[in-house]
């Protein structure tokens, strides 16, 4: 990747006769340079059915003066009210009629197993004026565009377009200040339609291939189940670039939920959809959560050891340093592990079983109840397999039944957040059963660590490193103490009758 960047643009769709005001001292402190023309050719890529753009997404190849590069712009946000665009732009170089793989890298989950091919060319002639802030530092570009889309060689559609972009550096107002002056020419209200489907049209403005329904107490339970199903595959594809990217934890944690969430959503409702549908789309779904898991075992674990090691004496942070990297190693063989497993056909086949998933499960006449009648018994299921095994528990509970409680909440979580998508009710109930969730994580973890510390221990670490260890593993213990105390608040809470009661 040659660059990335967060772009924060405002679009508008000119009339003909429009004038560019004047934009110096749009802000006291900021100037304007020259304007000059440059030309424009860009051509895009998509899927034939346009995935990409439904989806939020262009991949194009343009040339500027010459020189050419790829560039692909992800789902953005857009502040509905100003028309403020806020999306990341990643550059490649490559050649025109090849895609690099590293930007095919971030449009992946979204491509799967169909083919790119070129779906429009654009010829833009650009009148462009910088600002620049009182250090010359360029912060921004006010682009004019003459734009005709191109049919072969015939020119097709023609229109017009302002596009304002700042950089990171300006400061907050420049962009509403720019906005403002150019409403205040005539420029109209700004309008964050691309380029792309004002050139392709209607069939580029209709809807990604996911979209979660709404639904409400009277719709069936096969329509708030479908809504779980889509929103837990949506997760697992919008992180797909951060996972093969290693674009930090966030992505790979992200997509770790999404995918146990879909395992607990065909789980919770299993009962209105083919059991051998379900089984086979859990099963599916396995390995990914595995290697998934692993890694963000590995992260959650160095973020520990971390965080517990500033609390070491500086004397020996070098050797609590040599101890993580221990950890560090390892998490990088499960990072290539998980790499095998986003590269590969089996990966792209299964994201198009859980699209088409989502699109359309296997359901079953129990699935055309009211949602209201269903959803209660629905959940109870995980409620009570939970309170069964809090029952069982011993006055002082075993790491490992802690840890089969934590699962059971978290399967009582997901079921009852997959209800409040129609009942309001269960929201108490979803967030109680979180709290538990997150302080009996919190408490394995701190087991986890320790009993990782000891297996390092034992292994061949010099005396400065098994001392650090030995300290470490004193703290992650009187951390799972700590938890292990808090745990029954939580469960109280969970228990209260106008938490459950509406299950009936």
């Amino acid at each position: 990747m040659s660059s990335s960047r967060v772009e924060r643009e405002a679009k508008f769709t000119t009339w003909p006769g429009f004038v560019l005001p004047d934009l110096d001292r749009v802000l006291p402190s900021v100037t304007a340079g020259a304007r000059s023309d440059i030309p424009l050719d860009a051509t895009y890529w998509d899927t034939p059915d346009l995935r990409l753009i439904r989806w939020g997404v262009t991949v194009r190849y343009r040339t500027e003066g010459g020189n050419g590069i790829w560039t692909v712009k992800l789902p953005s946000k857009s502040n509905g009210k100003s028309g403020v665009l806020s999306r990341s732009e990643n550059d490649f170089m490559g050649v025109p009629s090849d895609i690099p793989a590293p930007a095919l890298d971030l449009v992946r989950a979204y491509v799967r197993t169909a083919e790119l091919a070129p779906v429009a060319r654009l010829q833009t002639r650009r009148h462009s004026a910088p600002l620049f802030d009182p250090k010359g530092n360029r912060i921004a570009e006010i682009a004019d565009d003459e734009v005709s889309v191109l049919d072969g060689d015939r020119v097709a559609a023609r229109f017009r377009e302002v596009e304002l972009e700042i950089t990171e550096d300006a400061p907050d107002d420049l962009l509403p200040a720019l906005v403002a002056r150019l409403e205040a020419a005539g420029a109209g209200q700004p309008d964050p339609t691309p380029k792309l489907v004002r050139a392709l049209g209607p069939r580029a403005l209709a809807p990604p291939e996911l979209v979660v329904p709404a639904v409400d107490p009277s719709s069936a339970v096969g329509d708030v189940a479908r809504a779980a199903i889509t929103a837990a595959v949506i997760r697992i594809l919008e992180n797909d670039a951060l996972v093969r990217v290693d674009g930090g934890p966030e992505g790979v944690h992200q997509a770790r939920v999404g995918t146990r969430r879909l395992r607990s959503d065909l789980r919770t409702f299993s009962s209105i959809f083919e059991d051998v549908w379900v089984q086979e789309l859990r099963g599916a779904l396995k390995g990914l959560a595995d290697a998934l898991g692993h890694v963000r075992d590995a992260d959650v674990m160095l973020t520990r050891l971390k965080r517990a090691s500033v609390a070491l004496d500086p004397l020996d942070w070098q050797a609590a340093e040599s101890v993580r990297s221990r950890l560090g190693r390892q998490r990088a063989i499960q990072r290539r592990t998980l790499e095998d497993v986003y590269r590969s056909d089996d990966y792209l086949r299964l994201l198009d079983r859980l699209v088409e998933a989502a699109r359309a499960p296997k359901r079953l006449e129990a699935a055309d109840a009211p949602a209201a009648d269903a959803l209660p018994g629905l959940v109870r299921r995980p409620w009570d397999h939970l309170t069964k095994a809090v029952g069982q528990l011993d006055p002082e509970p075993a790491n490992e039944d802690l840890h089969e409680i934590r699962i059971r909440a978290k399967r009582l979580r997901y079921a009852a957040e997959a209800a409040t998508l129609a009942l309001e009710d269960a929201e108490a109930m979803a967030v109680a059963a979180a709290d538990v969730q997150e302080v009996l994580g919190e408490q394995h973890d701190a087991v986890v660590a320790g009993r990782w510390l000891r297996d390092i221990a034992a292994t061949n670490v010099t005396r400065a490193e098994a001392m650090v260890a030995g300290l470490l593993i004193a703290a992650e213990q009187r951390e799972a103490e700590e938890w292990t105390a808090k745990w029954p608040d939580a469960w109280g809470a969970l228990s209260k009758r106008k938490v459950r009661k509406w299950l009936g």
